[in-house]
C-alpha cells in the first residue's frame, strides 16, 4: 500500500511566491525520484486553538501563514530512497534554493495509511 509524508509549517506571509517556487522545484524533484503525488497547500482556515491547534504546532507568528503538504509514495521503501536522492540533489541546496521558512518550526512525518475511501 503507498506511503504518506505529511507536513505543516510557518511561512512569512510575504514569501508566499518564494515557497511556490520552492515547492515547485521540490516537486518536481520528488517526482523524479518517485513520488505518485505532491500536494503543496496554503492556510486559509486555519484557527487558532487553546490547547492544539496547527498555529500553535508550528509557533505561528502574526506575519506567517501555516502551509500544509503532502506526498503520497507507492511505498516506504521508495520514500526513503527518494528522500535520500532529494537531500543530496543538487537543486535542493540551501545555497541554490533555500527554504522560504524557519525549518525549525516544520512538523512532518511518514505514515502508513490505515483508510483509504
Amino acid at each position: 500500500m503507498s506511503y504518506v509524508d505529511g507536513f505543516i509549517a510557518a511561512v512569512p506571509t510575504a514569501n508566499r511566491e518564494q515557497y511556490l517556487k520552492h515547492a515547485t522545484i521540490a516537486a518536481e524533484i520528488f517526482k523524479e525520484n518517485g513520488a505518485l503525488s505532491v500536494v503543496e497547500c496554503w492556510g486559509d482556515d486555519v484557527p487558532d486553538g487553546k490547547v492544539t491547534s496547527f498555529p500553535l504546532a508550528v509557533k505561528l507568528k502574526a506575519d506567517e501563514t501555516v502551509a500544509f503538504g503532502w506526498l503520497i509514495w507507492p511505498d516506504k521503501a521508495t520514500r526513503d530512497a527518494g528522500m535520500n536522492k532529494m537531500m543530496e540533489d543538487p537543486r535542493m541546496q540551501a545555497d541554490v534554493n533555500p527554504m522560504p521558512f524557519d525549518g525549525q518550526r516544520m512538523v512532518y512525518g511518514g505514515f502508513n495509511i490505515l483508510l483509504q475511501a
